[in-house]
């Protein structure tokens, strides 16, 4: 997205404050100091997210399923901004052993974190099975970060301004969450089993600050979509009529480039205005493209018994509860 040399300015979100109405990566804070963990930050969102963080001078743990294809992103930031902090780290998402394994680790390493971005993401499989018997989509798109979230939960209590960036899509409006059917093994979409699990991202971002302000916790949850942005997500999908429409037809003609659609992540990541609960996402129409701004989270994102029983169905298949700091 090109840079702009002037702003307008607006009206913020809460409290009155003021914003840029179009907010580029270069109004982002100076981040020396803050420790960032991005999950999926080898490519699309993820490595342009881990990017522009580390040209702000943010120290990046790159958490990726692949750690060859990981180093591969990192070196291609340092190269891009040679004094860079980052750390490779290997985490698959869909295996809670090793988001465990991962977060013991990472404890070990960093007494203290800022910000937890959870962008890793699958879309539309064929019916697959994570390590422990959970559909695929649901496993590695939300049980994953909901694990993670929660076995790092005291470490971001301890840092400065420290938020958990969940991200979305606008899928979750056309979501539902099947609790009787939540694996698909009466039916299975691959589509929408994507939209149950971006709807569950949602409603955990949600809750997750309730439960968090309730605990008078410092950590903000603020949740982010990118619109429709060209990433291997689409691309790589197994399934070929998903892979051939968003791939290769939309997606010329619609999505917006991978460093755009990173700009609602970046901004709930690092802007000072960014609100617990709130949903970020493009200005454009239909929220396609364009820059950060506050948008619409779907009725059954913020349903109180929709939450809550998601909840207690993610800490059971997890085996992780939360205790805020």
């Amino acid at each position: 997205m090109a840079e702009q040399q002037e702003h307008q300015q607006g009206q913020g979100q809460g409290q009155g404050q003021q914003r840029p109405r179009r907010w580029t990566a270069e109004l982002m804070p100076d981040l020396t100091g803050r420790v960032f963990v991005v999950t999926g930050a080898n490519s699309g969102l993820g490595l342009a997210t881990t990017r522009e963080l580390a040209r702000r001078g943010g120290h990046v743990v790159l958490a990726v399923r692949d750690g060859r294809k990981g180093r591969a992103a990192a070196d291609s930031v340092a190269a891009a901004h040679p004094g860079a902090l980052l750390d490779v780290r290997e985490l698959d998402l869909a295996d809670l052993d090793s988001v465990r394994d991962f977060a013991r680790k990472l404890r070990a390493e960093h007494p203290r974190l800022d910000v937890l971005v959870n962008n890793a993401g699958v879309m539309a499989p064929p019916r697959t099975l994570s390590a422990q018997g959970h559909e695929l989509q649901f496993a590695a798109n939300h049980l994953g970060h909901f694990a993670l979230t929660g076995l790092l939960l005291d470490r971001l209590a301890a840092g400065r301004d420290p938020r958990v960036v969940t991200v979305g899509s606008l899928e979750h409006r056309r979501g539902r969450i099947d609790f009787d059917d939540l694996h698909g093994e009466r039916r299975y979409s691959p589509m929408g089993a994507y939209r149950q699990a971006k709807l569950a991202n949602t409603v955990f971002g949600y809750a997750l600050q309730e439960r968090l302000a309730a605990a008078g916790s410092p950590v903000r949850s603020v949740l982010a979509h990118p619109g429709y942005t060209a990433t291997n997500l689409q691309k790589e999908t197994p399934v070929a009529f998903v892979r051939f429409v968003f791939g290769r037809v939309l997606g010329p003609l619609l999505a917006q480039p991978a460093a755009a659609g990173a700009l609602p992540q970046l901004y709930a990541a690092t802007a000072p205005d960014a609100e617990g609960g709130a949903l970020y996402g493009p200005d454009g129409p239909g929220e396609l493209r364009g820059t950060p701004k506050r948008v619409a989270l779907a009725p059954a994102a913020t349903d109180p018994e929709t939450g809550r029983r998601l909840w207690e169905l993610s800490e059971r298949l997890t085996g992780v509860r939360y205790e805020p700091a």
